[in-house]
């Protein structure tokens, strides 16, 4: 009940944000991760891609970056088409302002879209969307790109018929580079950075998942954009809110309290859910109440996906009463070379064995050796004395692909609940690791999700004794004018109250 007893729910004002910061504000880096160009298809890849990009927000300031952990030439093709489609995509969505700005998500929608612009170019963009998809879909399924297609972009020469997903050189290439003036869309408008990244895989050397793949990306994004601001979404969750950037921005540059802030966390959100989640798995309880509650002692965990960062404590770095960030520190304005040496450069980051003999993985970047790194890096960051903030407005800000049968359910939440007890026993476990260092209810708050998985124990309990005790016929609460009562009595008034 620690969570509940004083929940948070914020509510950012952009308009502030613009009278009081213009366009003076931070660079973004959006990553989004990927590993399998099968259960992950590329066209999806490419929507949730698209839709980064298409942020209300200035477009010189924005970098999106594509981990690819299955080095896949398709997953590569498909970032070279999106390349090609945003300049057609990103003035659409601006010159009607339409959501979502996931192509596939809004051509799935009714047609009632299309009285915002004219029905001929509705159907344009809906056909070079479509046409696109197809060509996709028809490279995944035939497993391999047209040659005609590989000598239009030198990034397709980086694979042969050796390489392999566990087994291949690092590959970095930048598809549109946003601080060259040539960049632009069709109307003459800057577009955003778009980077192709495949770390380096070998057979001998274990490559951390997704943990190791955030941390590539924060190196090799570091010679390219170095923004900093970092917010990270897996492939399948796009950007449901156009001004979900300047809203998260509007409690890092909060005067009062933005120094505190390491990271804002926004909710996981589910569109292919029916109505009655038979399973669960919108996740209610924990959106609605939980994060909320655990903002108010300190922060909610850090939940891997829908979180904007500030790159100096994914990195390392200590909370000071005195701390101040110079948001302009350090960004690329410009390349300093040319692309070829800055892929090289950035070669040279995401090979694996860079990390050997480093801190990364321990004091830097995102935590190695659990299931939920995700949550030990939060509460690593909570420790070295930062806060989080929940933002959950009414419009959700990402919406993803959730599971939908039994067993995808099961297999997700096997995942979590083995992850979170196996920091409830190591050396993470909160009231060791945090202790004088979070508060103790912020320490209870995190052992909700340490305990899930016993906590099954109780449920089952709660399941089985009392069908048993009906049908015996056995009395299920204690008589009236028992001492015994006293508990029952007490947890009916304490939730009544609540």
């Amino acid at each position: 009940q620690s969570v509940r007893w004083s929940p948070v729910r914020r509510r950012p004002f952009i308009d502030r944000l613009a009278a009081r910061h213009g366009e003076r504000l931070p660079s973004v880096d959006i990553f989004v991760c990927t590993a399998d160009p099968y259960s992950e298809p590329p066209s999806l890849v490419v929507s949730t891609i698209l839709s980064l990009m298409a942020y209300n927000y200035p477009p010189e300031k924005l970098s999106v970056y594509l981990s690819d952990d299955g080095g896949s030439i398709l997953t590569f093709y498909g970032m070279w088409e999106a390349s090609l489609f945003a300049k057609h995509w990103l003035p659409f969505c601006k010159r009607y302002n339409i959501e979502p700005r996931s192509p596939a998500a809004y051509f799935s929608q009714s047609d009632g879209h299309q009285e915002l612009c004219t029905p001929k170019e509705w159907s344009l963009i809906k056909d070079m969307f479509d046409e696109m998809t197809e060509r996709i879909d028809t490279a995944v399924m035939s497993g391999k790109i047209p040659e005609e297609i590989k000598a239009k972009h030198k990034g397709f020469h980086e694979w042969n018929q050796e390489i392999t997903s566990k087994n291949h050189q690092p590959i970095v290439q930048i598809l549109i580079d946003g601080k060259d003036q040539n960049a632009v869309d069709n109307d003459g408008n800057v577009l955003p950075t778009l980077v192709y990244m495949a770390r380096e895989k070998r057979p001998q050397h274990h490559h951390n998942f997704k943990a190791g793949a955030m941390n590539a990306l924060i190196r090799v994004s570091s010679v390219i954009s170095n923004s900093p601001i970092i917010m990270n979404v897996d492939c399948d969750m796009y950007s449901n809110n156009n001004d979900a950037v300047r809203d998260a921005l509007c409690f890092f540059l909060d005067e009062e309290m933005g120094h505190k802030i390491g990271f804002v966390q926004y909710p996981q959100n589910y569109n292919n859910l029916s109505k009655n989640d038979i399973y669960g798995n919108s996740l209610h309880v924990i959106n609605e109440v939980e994060m909320g509650g655990m903002d108010s002692l300190g922060g909610p965990l850090y939940i891997g996906t829908g979180c904007f960062h500030r790159r100096e404590i994914l990195c390392g770095r200590k909370f000071t009463k005195d701390y101040q960030e110079d948001w302009n520190a350090g960004i690329k304005d410009k390349l300093q070379e040319s692309i070829d040496e800055t892929e090289e450069k950035a070669k040279s980051l995401a090979a694996c064995t860079y990390e050997h003999g480093t801190q990364w993985g321990d004091e830097i970047g995102v935590k190695y050796g659990c299931a939920v790194e995700d949550v030990i890096t939060g509460l690593a960051i909570h420790c070295r004395g930062w806060e989080s903030v929940y933002n959950n407005p009414k419009k959700p800000a990402f919406m993803g692909v959730g599971p939908t049968t039994l067993a995808q359910t099961i297999l997700q939440h096997k995942r979590w609940s083995e992850g979170n007890l196996s920091i409830f026993l190591s050396k993470y476990n909160v009231f060791l690791f945090g202790h004088g260092k979070t508060k103790l209810r912020h320490q209870m708050g995190y052992h909700i999700y340490g305990l899930w998985a016993p906590n099954s124990l109780a449920t089952l309990y709660y399941v089985i004794i009392p069908s048993l005790a009906l049908l015996k016929g056995t009395p299920l609460f204690p008589e009236i004018t028992s001492p015994w009562i006293a508990p029952f009595v007490y947890v009916f008034c304490v939730k009544t109250m609540y």
